[in-house]
């Protein structure tokens, strides 16, 4: 059955080469797929195994690394076809012009959910005692009255640093360690090893989940937010883009990720391997979930997805 509407002139052409199933799923201007990353090791992550497949598929995906705000410009103008690492409520305010305007499109399902950011603490610093934000002020001597952040200037340490300025959960005596993801991650790691304890800003997916033993405390909603600072991430892409490429947005649209596959994902990515490596290697590892990440999917001459990537990535 023909998939696409008959020209005025080109009923016999569907019938001699669209009809046949060797044609273009998409056009071939659809060929280029844009990706934009913002340098997050979980964007990173899923960026990889969406350009690893679409490659597979006869695609030619690009990243470009740009910042938040410069994406959902590139998103607008067309420059940028998808963006798979849009994180609220975080960028709510950011994207809010945008989708008001109608120059970008959300998609309405998550490729991500039960992600999570607030403080958490290892495992045995929780079974010890310390499992909510009310229980922080009772260990001070044992957390050395400090609490752990990133690089100055996160959000996440703003609203450590206003829960401490208000005294809030009876922290007004406690400090603010900043440094980076990595420094606090030494730091962490280095309390593990030694069994100190120590509370610092955690959240998922991140390597940290499957690399360390840790709980996030409860008890943060009036900072955090409620489930532990529950966040979505969801795909952006200019209005038209369902309408200019159906296939690439298909595919899109079916991307379902979860915390456990973003967080294993992440560990040789954040161990500087190739995004696109990782993804190859992990998709080996775990090809059920082509099934329903490429169903209704296309090559970019029309034969069936899953075969061809299935193929491409030598698994069966």
């Amino acid at each position: 059955m023909c998939r696409f509407p008959l020209l005025k002139t080109g009923a016999l052409a569907c019938a001699a080469m669209l009809c046949t199933g060797a044609y273009a799923a998409d056009p071939a201007a659809c060929k280029d797929v844009r990706f934009a990353d913002v340098g997050w090791t979980d964007i990173a992550a899923t960026t990889g195994v969406a350009s690893t497949i679409l490659g597979a598929l006869g695609y030619a995906p690009t990243k470009t690394i740009a910042s938040v705000p410069i994406t959902f410009a590139g998103l607008k103008s067309k420059q940028i076809d998808v963006f798979l690492g849009y994180w609220s409520p975080t960028m709510d305010p950011i994207i809010g012009p945008f989708t008001k305007s109608g120059s970008i499109k959300v998609l309405s399902t998550p490729n991500l959910t039960g992600a999570k950011y607030t403080l958490a603490v290892p495992d045995y610093v929780y079974q010890g005692g310390l499992k909510s934000f009310q229980d922080i002020a009772k260990y001070a001597d044992k957390l050395q009255g400090r609490i752990y952040g990133i690089e100055p200037g996160n959000d996440g340490n703003a609203l450590i640093q206003k829960m401490i300025g208000a005294n809030q959960y009876g922290l007004g005596k406690f400090k603010l360690v900043e440094s980076s993801e990595a420094g606090m991650l030494v730091q962490v790691n280095r309390a593990v090893r030694e069994k100190q304890w120590i509370v610092f800003l955690g959240w998922e997916p991140h390597p940290m989940n499957v690399q360390m033993k840790i709980d996030y405390l409860s008890g943060g909603d009036a900072v955090f937010g409620p489930d532990y600072g529950a966040a979505r991430v969801l795909t952006a892409e200019p209005p038209d883009y369902a309408a200019r490429c159906p296939n690439v947005a298909k595919f899109v649209s079916n991307l379902q990720f979860t915390t456990a596959i973003e967080n294993h994902l992440m560990v040789p990515i954040a161990n500087k391997e190739d995004p696109n490596k990782a993804a190859a290697d992990w998709l080996r590892s775990n090809p059920q979930v082509l099934d329903n990440w490429l169903a209704g999917v296309t090559t970019l001459d029309g034969k069936p997805g899953l075969p061809a990537v299935r193929a491409s990535l030598g698994v069966h």
